[in-house]
């Protein structure tokens, strides 16, 4: 665009310039219309897409059944975000906010809502006594390090990646402004990494499977088009050597693969990955 934007002094939304996402978003909350979730057998009911932030889930989810925790089995159930699913009444009624993830604990006798994926990892971790320490300094930096990564996301996705890949138009300051920021998050991460084997020390925690989905993505070159290029991921190599770790890890493989279609479009049981072609997994 040649010419300068001038704010008007009522800001009127434009459902026509939303880019990619043109579709869903807009400046309101709420149903749009009438429709029940499902409801599996399992303990957990998961209702996501498999994108950065409902892999920090399905990874947790696996990790833990890796570990013989047959009490965290789970349905994963698909929500097209794209179809507009996140604005069913029943969705809306888990998450007030309609963005996957989404979850129903009906592990107890009385079932209740979790929304927002860092509230999920956290909420598995102490209910299943996993992936954070109980207590004391190691407790509080693992904390740390996963708040870090809940609120460095949205510099990311809705930041870089909107404007790198999905706005209507290229603005060179949006892109400079917020690749500027998702490379300083990736040098946090790489400095950390540097003197740590996992980001909150020796341990994997959920700190790590909350940030490996959005920085993994980046540094192998699987999200916004060649933004690993761009951003110049050879220059992290502690990230990298991070991101392969948990890349080789059976619960990580696995909870990559939900709700995607490139592996499993719904989990509703173990048996579900055995369909994969040989060699996904």
């Amino acid at each position: 665009m040649s010419e300068e934007y001038v704010p008007p002094k009522v800001w009127v939304w434009d459902k026509a310039n939303g880019g990619a996402f043109a579709g869903v978003n807009r400046p309101t909350a709420g149903a749009q219309k009438d429709v029940e979730l499902p409801v599996g057998e399992h303990p957990f009911q998961l209702y996501s897409l498999g994108t950065p932030n409902g892999q920090k889930v399905t990874i947790m989810l696996e990790e833990l059944l890796e570990l013989g925790i047959t009490e965290a089995e789970y349905d994963a159930w698909l929500i097209k975000i794209f179809e507009g699913d996140q604005f069913g009444s029943g969705f809306v009624d888990l998450n007030p906010n309609s963005k996957i993830p989404a979850m129903l604990d009906k592990s107890g006798p009385e079932p209740f809502r979790l929304f927002e994926s860092g509230a999920m990892l956290l909420h598995l971790a102490d209910k299943f006594g996993q992936f954070i320490p109980a207590s004391g300094p190691a407790r509080a930096e693992v904390l740390s390090w996963l708040f870090w990564q809940v609120g460095s996301a949205p510099f990311m996705g809705g930041g870089f990646g909107h404007f790198y890949a999905y706005a209507p138009f290229k603005i060179e300051y949006a892109i400079d402004r917020y690749s500027m920021e998702t490379k300083r998050l990736f040098d946090v991460a790489n400095n950390q990494l540097k003197k740590t084997r996992f980001l909150a020390g020796d341990d994997y925690t959920i700190a790590d499977m909350a940030a490996y989905p959005w920085l993994g993505n980046i540094y192998r070159g699987e999200a916004y088009g060649d933004a690993a290029t761009f951003l110049s991921m050879h220059e992290y190599e502690a990230v990298g050597r991070w991101v392969a770790e948990i890349d080789a890890r059976p619960g990580a493989k696995r909870g990559r693969l939900v709700n995607t279609n490139k592996g499993i479009l719904e989990r509703h049981s173990a048996a579900d990955f055995d369909a994969l072609p040989e060699g996904t997994l």
